[in-house]
C-alpha cells in the first residue's frame, strides 16, 4: 500500500481514480443490488409486529451480507449477529493497509424501511424500484439501504488505487426506524472489539443540495406515543347526546393547547426548548446564503385558498433552518377512533386518539422530555375524562463535537476534488439515536454525519428516491476522508 502522509491533500489524479471506481461500483453492483433491495418490505419492527414470521428483515440482512462477503475485501471478515429477540445485525472488520494506523472508522447504516404510506404517483410504488433521470425511486434506497454498499465500496476503492487507510469496521443494524431498541444491546456485545473509534461515519443523514458535500452538525431528538381522551364505553347518536356528553376530540384539542400555540405551532412549556449554540446560528446563516428561498420552495406545497402554494411558517431562510433543526416541534402522525368517511354516521364517538411525533431540539433530553410530556397532558383531565399517553419511543438528540483540523480540512478538500464546491454545514430534523450512543461511548470520536437524502428525496413520504449522481459522488468523498484519518 501507499505510505503518503494522511496530513498532505490527496492528489487530484487520486480523486479522480477514487471518482472512477466508485461511479463504476454503482453501475455495476451498487444499483442492481438495490433495486432488489427496494423490492422487499423490510419494513421496521414498529410497522410490522410480524416481522420474524415475514422474514423481510433476514431477507435484506442476507442479502446485504453476500454481497459484502462476495467483494472478497483483502482480510474482511463478516458476522450477522442475532440477540434472542431482537432484530439481526451486521458486523464487518476489515484491518488496517497504514502501519502505523492506531484509528477504527466504524461505518454506520441501517436495512430496515419506513411503512408504505399513500400519495406515490400511478407509475412508482415502495416496493416497485423504478430508475428515471438519475434518480432511483422506491422505498428505503436512501434511507438508507445504500450505506453498507457505498461503505465497502468506499474502502474497496481505496485498496483498488493503493491508498493505505486504517481499519475499518460497519455496524449495520436494522431496527433504526422504530428508534433502535435493539441496538444498544449490539453495542455493549461489540464496544470491546471496536478498539479507538478515531471517526464515525453515518450515512443516514441529509444534504442541503446536490451541488457539494453537507455534513450534519445536529440532529433532532425525538419523544412519542398515543394520546387518547375516552368520554363513553360506547357510540351514541350525536343528537341525542351532543351538547351533554363532551367530545373527546375537543377535549384532546383542549390538552394540546397546554402544549402548543395552535396559531403558531410555538411549543409552550420552556423546559422542550433550549439555548442554540452561537456556531449553529453562523452555520445556518451561511448555509442560507446558499441555498436561499430552495429551503422551504423544496417541499410538495398543495395549491392554497388564493390559487397560490401553502404558505411556509416563516419565509426567512436563516429561521427556516433553525425552526426544523433546533426548535421543538409537535406532529400528529396518525388517529384512531375516527370511522371512514364513508362510513361517519351522526354518532358522538366513544374516544379519540393522536399519534403523536415531538421532534426535540439537539441538547434536550429525550427521557425527561417524554416524562414530563405525558404529566403536561395527563393531568386535571377536563370534565374527569380518561385521558392517557402511552409513550412508545424516544431518543436524545445530537450536537456534533467541534472538528479536529484534520477533519475539517479533508472534508472540504472532499468536497472541492468531487464536487467542485467547498464543504456545507447544515442540522437535520431527523433523529438518528446512534449518534448520542457513540458519542457517548466515544467521546473522543470525530463524526461524519452525511446522507443523500437532498431535495424532494422525500424520505418516508410517497416518491421517496436516491440521487445517484449525488450518491457515487459521496462515496469517493467518504473514501478520501477515511484516507486521511489518523
Amino acid at each position: 500500500m501507499n505510505a503518503r502522509d494522511p496530513n498532505l491533500p490527496l492528489q487530484r489524479d487520486a480523486a479522480d481514480a477514487l471518482a472512477a471506481y466508485a461511479d463504476q461500483a454503482w453501475e455495476q453492483r451498487i444499483l442492481p443490488a438495490l433495486t432488489d433491495y427496494i423490492g422487499v418490505p423490510a419494513k421496521s419492527p414498529a410497522y410490522d409486529a410480524d416481522w420474524l414470521a415475514h422474514g423481510y428483515l433476514d431477507r435484506v440482512v442476507r442479502d446485504a451480507a453476500a454481497w459484502v462477503e462476495s467483494r472478497k475485501v483483502a482480510g474482511l471478515t463478516l458476522e450477522l449477529l442475532r440477540i434472542e429477540g431482537r432484530t439481526p445485525l451486521i458486523f464487518f472488520d476489515v484491518p488496517a493497509t497504514r502501519p502505523d494506523s492506531t484509528h477504527t472508522v466504524v461505518f454506520y447504516g441501517h436495512l430496515d424501511k419506513q411503512p408504505e404510506f399513500n400519495g406515490w404517483r400511478n407509475d412508482l410504488g415502495p416496493w416497485t424500484p423504478k430508475l428515471e433521470n438519475g434518480k432511483l425511486y422506491g422505498r428505503g434506497g436512501a434511507d438508507d439501504g445504500y450505506a453498507v454498499y457505498a461503505a465497502i465500496s468506499a474502502i474497496e476503492a481505496l485498496d483498488a488505487q493503493g491508498i493505505a487507510r486504517p481499519r475499518c469496521v460497519g455496524i449495520i443494524e436494522s431496527c433504526e426506524e422504530s428508534g433502535s431498541p435493539d441496538l444498544p444491546a449490539y453495542l455493549d456485545l461489540l464496544r470491546p472489539r471496536l478498539g479507538d473509534v478515531g471517526l464515525v461515519v453515518c450515512l443516514d443523514s441529509g444534504a442541503g443540495s446536490y451541488d457539494q458535500l453537507w455534513l450534519t452538525t445536529s440532529l433532532r431528538g425525538m419523544a412519542s406515543g398515543v394520546l387518547q381522551v375516552q368520554v363513553l364505553d360506547e357510540g351514541i347518536h350525536s343528537g341525542d347526546a351532543s351538547g351533554v356528553v363532551p367530545s373527546s376530540f375537543r377535549i384532546l384539542r383542549h390538552v394540546l393547547d397546554r402544549l402548543e400555540d395552535s396559531a403558531s405551532g410555538e411549543l409552550l412549556p420552556r423546559h422542550f426548548h433550549c439555548e442554540i449554540p452561537v456556531q449553529r446560528i453562523e452555520q445556518a446563516q451561511a448555509a442560507a446564503a446558499v441555498l436561499k428561498d430552495e429551503v422551504y420552495k423544496r417541499f410538495p406545497w398543495a395549491c392554497g385558498a388564493d390559487g397560490g402554494p401553502v404558505l411556509p411558517t416563516t419565509t426567512d431562510p436563516v429561521q427556516v433552518l433553525l425552526r426544523r433543526t433546533w426548535k421543538p416541534t409537535l406532529s400528529v402522525t396518525g388517529v384512531d377512533g375516527f370511522p371512514p368517511l364513508s362510513s361517519a354516521g351522526n354518532v358522538l364517538r366513544p374516544h379519540t386518539a393522536f399519534k403523536l411525533s415531538l421532534r426535540l431540539p439537539p441538547l434536550v433530553d429525550a427521557a425527561a422530555a417524554t416524562q414530563r410530556l405525558k404529566a403536561l397532558l395527563e393531568d386535571h383531565a377536563p370534565y374527569n375524562a380518561k385521558v392517557t399517553f402511552h409513550p412508545d419511543s424516544s431518543a436524545t438528540g445530537w450536537n456534533a463535537p467541534a472538528l479536529s483540523p484534520w477533519l475539517e480540512r479533508v472534508l472540504n478538500d472532499a468536497s472541492q476534488a468531487h464536487y467542485g464546491a467547498p464543504l456545507g454545514y447544515i442540522g437535520q430534523g431527523g433523529t438518528i439515536p446512534l449518534m448520542s450512543m457513540l458519542q457517548a461511548g466515544f467521546p473522543a470520536a470525530q463524526m461524519m454525519v452525511c446522507g443523500v437524502l437532498g431535495p424532494k428525496s422525500n424520505a418516508h413520504g410517497p416518491n421517496e428516491f436516491l440521487h445517484v449522481p449525488y450518491g457515487k459522488k459521496l462515496t469517493a468523498a467518504v473514501a478520501q476522508v477515511v484516507a486521511a484519518c489518523p
